[in-house]
């Protein structure tokens, strides 16, 4: 009574054995394959604190649901595909235009008969970019099953990973293969990135948030932020006009923190929230002191960090303390403080690792 529904933790299982006693009846995990008992609180627990391949998601909407913020007590069942623009499919549309920008003689060496390709995973990583994947596909008249979703991570060992499984004419399945791929390794290699930075948050208890940065690259960011969201990281500002950044520069040329900050308020009306970059307490101390919502304590040191924030907390509770500036997957836990809102990082989407895969005819 007041705990969670069956129906809830069912769902990420497939029944092993359905005896008429129920003690003795048996499920195995869909994440990884794992048989145990039929008995809920083992299944929660196995999903909670034992499956190494739990979609990021799913585990921290059931820590979300734990502390009471998911009103409808779901688990799951997140289409991170209904956040994209319609637009983005005009976008793969300009990708095969620049990859097929005239005669195909591969394609036509293989003709138009119908084939059946498997997409292999074969990297450990979380999985992101399917919408993007398929689209493609779409595009070029083919079928897409999927066996995998976005924001599932496997560990590959010795063996690959089925994903998906891709129907078509032939010559239009291997015209999209490598721009599919592109995209998928690409977009794939920010989530896990931005995963292996939620696993650290997690494992240390901080209740603050991840972020990217704007440091994407032209004319991929849509992937890029795709895959932060996948992962588990908030975007940051998505692009220049979506929140005000004032940084070194601005400040210079506009005189002061807080004539940057007065002229920023007075174009951007209440709905915008406004950041001023700090690289000192006394730069940060005059951003909180002109009004800022965020205030970016940008190459500091951890413990230095730590102090400025505690001070700014004291002094602005409502204000946001976000730490920036040369930090990375291996550091971040040393930033992570009570008194620090947000860490971003630039790395997540400018030094990412691509993830490997690769599409076979079968």
């Amino acid at each position: 009574k007041g705990g969670r529904k069956q129906s809830d933790i069912y769902i990420h299982f497939d029944k092993v054995e359905d005896t008429p006693d129920f003690k003795r009846r048996r499920v195995k995990c869909k994440f990884c394959e794992r048989n145990l008992k039929q008995d809920p609180k083992r299944m929660a627990k196995h999903l909670s604190k034992n499956c190494p391949n739990i979609p990021v998601q799913v585990k921290i909407d059931m820590e979300k649901e734990a502390e009471g913020k998911i009103s409808n007590g779901t688990v799951g069942g997140v289409k991170y595909e209904n956040l994209l623009p319609f637009n983005f499919k005009s976008l793969i549309q300009r990708w095969l235009d620049e990859d097929i920008p005239s005669f195909d003689v591969g394609g036509f060496v293989v003709g138009d008969k119908e084939e059946v390709a498997e997409l292999y995973m074969k990297r450990s990583g979380t999985l992101a970019g399917c919408p993007f994947f398929e689209q493609v596909f779409t595009l070029l008249n083919c079928r897409v099953e999927w066996f995998s979703s976005d924001g599932q991570s496997w560990e590959i060992s010795d063996k690959k990973k089925t994903i998906a499984r891709v129907t078509g004419s032939c010559n239009n399945i291997l015209a999209g293969e490598r721009t599919a791929l592109n995209v998928l390794s690409r977009c794939s290699g920010v989530a896990t990135s931005a995963n292996s930075t939620l696993k650290k948050k997690i494992e240390c208890g901080w209740k603050g948030t991840v972020a990217g940065t704007r440091k994407t690259t032209p004319g991929f960011r849509l992937v890029e932020k795709y895959g932060l969201v996948v992962g588990g990281a908030a975007t940051h500002r998505y692009d220049l006009s979506q929140m005000v950044m004032l940084k070194d520069n601005h400040i210079k040329s506009a005189g002061s923190v807080s004539d940057a900050v007065s002229k920023a308020k007075q174009m951007a009306g209440f709905s915008t929230k406004i950041e001023v970059e700090a690289g000192s307490y006394s730069t940060a101390l005059s951003a909180a002191e002109a009004g800022a919502d965020i205030v970016m304590l940008d190459n500091f040191h951890p413990n230095e960090l730590k102090d400025t924030a505690k001070k700014l907390k004291d002094c602005f509770p409502a204000i946001l303390i976000e730490a920036s500036g040369g930090i990375t997957d291996g550091t971040i836990v040393e930033y992570m403080s009570q008194y620090v809102d947000i860490i971003s990082l630039g790395s997540l989407t400018q030094g990412y690792t691509c993830i490997d895969f690769s599409l076979k005819i079968i």
